[in-house]
């Protein structure tokens, strides 16, 4: 494909205005329809907003930020309210979207940055990914937008020494570890751009400053990690299977598995972007692109590279690129709008019906149904029901001792329960905790008396005693046809197995 036109580069030029416009625009959209969401808490943003009431510096499967930041939006509104858990990621993406733009004019400090700028921004406010974070809150809206403040310290460390930049760099990427681990997924790319990119190299001077600076941010939770048996690094290789879990599966199902993730990049970014970073790997190879575009390429396509070998060896989730995106974005907004006006425009049309229409899901998530007769978002919906049912057994059974096993149930209990009279525990099953609640919410061996045991699976006491109180199936929401069992259960029921 040929280069444009110098004329018809100018025609592709997206105005400052209409760029933050949009950019704008479509965070109020989101703002306004969190007001209206109607989905519960997913088990991950319940579970975060649980830290948030019990501040540390680490927590069983992520770093602390997550937690921080919610509380922080609590405390200043006086609310723990859906709308005040989530309002936090529109805003993340917000900023990261101008941060974006303020990256791009500092790499390309001449008329191309000039032009691009707006582009950047209202492609990443419209990912699909970005979209679908900015109406549930979770550690990737954070992350990015501390990436790419490092990205913008970084690039400026390049041109000239300065002790701000490097501190702003190395507290930039200290946030972004405290957020989640896969920002580690990126050094190897820096690694290999500052050896091969004289452009791309940085004074000593500053590498330690931000190495230092960045070391003392991520300390406490290092500390803490220290304190609890490794609890967030031995959770995140559970769910990465560096312990040999999938060591059984044969080599078609790990191909599958590395095949999945890498296609489920062409969602998480919108395909047009997604073939953009593919593009531009294929133009590395020819030695087709210059400095500006070689680092891109080292601070974004490198980490998708690792982590579909990850899928490929164990397991990996399709967010767990995310941390691509920042500078990944900005690579393809600069091929595309160098190369083709239509590829840019289509990418921004796809973005932006995905920004429109997943809003309204929320806001209509009892009503709209696929052909089996599941609500569209049926993982988002169901789980406050279930607790409050839960309740009324408890008070119809006169015991206010609540214990479940299953993470999603004991996620929404303590969020949706939180102020009513009930004492909610986790089942301790013995050696390693297997989440959060049974790490430091466990059945205390000092309750003795009667207790609720609520699961999704029949349950036999072999030590004491156990009655069947109530069985159900939910008719709507994530556990739909699945019978949910409720036993009054005498407290040795539960005790730790040996």
């Amino acid at each position: 494909m040929s280069e444009t036109t110098h004329s018809e580069t100018n025609r592709q030029a997206l105005s400052l205005k209409l760029g933050l416009a949009i950019i704008f625009g479509i965070t109020l959209w989101r703002v306004v329809m969190l007001a209206f969401n109607r989905t519960d808490l997913f088990v991950d943003e319940a579970q975060y907003w649980f830290w948030g009431q019990n501040l540390d510096f680490g927590y069983y499967s992520k770093p602390p930020m997550i937690a921080w930041v919610i509380r922080f939006f609590n405390t200043i509104s006086g609310s723990d309210s859906t709308f005040w858990i989530r309002v936090s990621a529109p805003l993340f993406h917000l900023a990261t979207a101008l941060m974006l733009m303020c990256t791009t004019r500092r790499l390309f400090d001449d008329e191309t940055g000039r032009d691009i700028a707006p582009w950047a921004g209202v492609i990443f406010i419209t990912l699909p990914a970005a979209s679908l974070s900015a109406v549930l809150v979770s550690t990737d809206t954070i992350q990015i937008l501390f990436i790419t403040i490092a990205i913008w310290a970084f690039i400026g460390l390049t041109r000239r020494s300065s002790l701000l930049e490097a501190l702003i760099l190395g507290v930039s990427l200290g946030i972004a570890f405290l957020t989640k681990y896969s920002v580690l997924f990126l050094l190897p790319g820096v690694g290999i751009a500052m050896l091969t990119l004289r452009s791309a190299r940085i004074a000593w001077r500053d590498v330690i400053i931000a190495a230092i600076a960045g070391a003392i941010v991520v300390s406490p939770n290092l500390w803490w990690n220290f304190a609890h048996d490794a609890a967030t690094v031995r959770h995140t290789q559970s769910i990465a299977q560096w312990n040999g879990a999938g060591e059984g599966a044969g080599p078609l199902k790990h191909l599958l598995s590395g095949l999945g993730f890498f296609g489920a990049q062409f969602g998480v970014v919108g395909p047009i972007i997604f073939y953009a970073l593919l593009w531009a790997a294929w133009r590395l190879i020819r030695r087709q692109g210059d400095d500006r575009e070689t680092l891109l390429f080292w601070l974004s396509v490198p980490v998708v590279a690792l982590i579909t070998l990850q899928a490929l060896f164990a397991k990996a989730y399709a967010n767990w690129a995310v941390s691509a995106y920042a500078a990944g974005t900005i690579l393809a907004v600069w091929l595309l709008y160098r190369l083709t006006k239509k590829g840019l425009v289509t990418s921004l049309i796809i973005g932006a019906v995905v920004a429109f229409v997943l809003p309204v899901l929320t806001v209509f998530a009892y009503d709209i149904k696929v052909p089996n007769g599941d609500l569209v978002m049926k993982r988002y919906v169901g789980r406050s029901a279930i607790s409050l049912e839960v309740a009324d057994i408890a008070a119809k059974a006169n015991t206010p001792d609540i214990v479940a096993s299953d993470r999603d149930i004991l996620a929404d209990l303590f969020y949706t329960l939180k102020g009513q009279p009930y004492r909610i525990h986790a089942r301790n099953l013995g050696g390693f905790p297997k989440s959060y609640y049974e790490q430091n919410f466990s059945l205390p061996a000092s309750v003795t008396g009667d207790l609720l045991y609520v699961d999704d699976q029949p349950f036999d006491c072999a030590t004491g005693r156990s009655e069947l109180i109530k069985s159900w199936t939910p008719d709507f929401g994530y556990k739909r046809g699945k019978t949910l069992y409720a036993y009054r259960v005498s407290a040795s029921c539960l005790a730790p197995k040996p």
